[in-house]
């Protein structure tokens, strides 16, 4: 017996942007955007004639609910951090040889599924690049 493979695609692609955040992704003072539209992660920057052109889009299959940038110590590119409903938060690097995003680290700290509990709906970094805060709408009861 042959196995079954399903994929859901959508025909259209979501509008409204749900959070969006400003850095320099591809290099050094290249004044880029990052949108979080539901499921797409898209990548941003504004051309000669200042209209804003899509660089990269992609499909996360889950649902962002939160996204900030950060930057290392002495770095000049920032990274992106990704708060999802997997229960996962994932830190992005824009590849310009590949030109897509990739992942550098993926930290699991909860259960998946939008919970008001689970961390993962706010999310904060310390401009030096020190730390990153991961916070939930609720504390959790022990």
């Amino acid at each position: 017996m042959a196995a079954l493979h399903l994929y859901a695609l959508t025909l259209q692609r979501s509008s409204a942007i749900t959070a969006a955040v400003y850095g320099n992704f591809s290099g050094p003072k290249q004044q880029e955007l990052a949108v979080a539209r539901g499921k797409l992660l898209e990548l941003m920057r504004p051309d000669e004639n200042g209209k804003v052109q899509t660089v990269f889009v992609t499909d996360v299959f889950g649902i962002i609910r939160s996204i900030t940038t950060f930057r290392l110590t002495g770095g000049n590119r920032d990274y992106l951090v990704v708060g999802s409903d997997s229960g996962k938060i994932i830190i992005l690097e824009y590849s310009v040889d590949k030109g897509c995003f990739e992942r550098v680290h993926g930290e699991t700290y909860g259960k998946s599924g939008i919970r008001r509990i689970v961390p993962g709906q706010y999310v904060a970094a310390d401009p030096r690049g020190r730390a990153l805060v991961v916070g939930a709408v609720e504390k959790q009861k022990l």
